[in-house]
């Protein structure tokens, strides 16, 4: 029952250190930038043929 207790504990432990670390990512600026990922996609092939044209 003891080991129960262990596992929770450490549980916890774990669920706050990955709580910390989005709350720290988010208060940063990480998930500011929500337009360039949905269009990324559409300027992917330019930026790869202006890169060969260029060599």
């Amino acid at each position: 029952m003891s080991v129960l207790f262990i596992l929770i504990g450490i549980s916890m432990m774990v669920a706050g250190t990955f709580l910390v670390a989005f709350l720290w990512s988010v208060f940063t600026g990480q998930y500011d930038d929500d337009y360039t990922p949905s269009v990324r996609m559409l300027f992917d092939n330019d930026l790869k043929e202006m890169n060969q044209s260029n060599k």
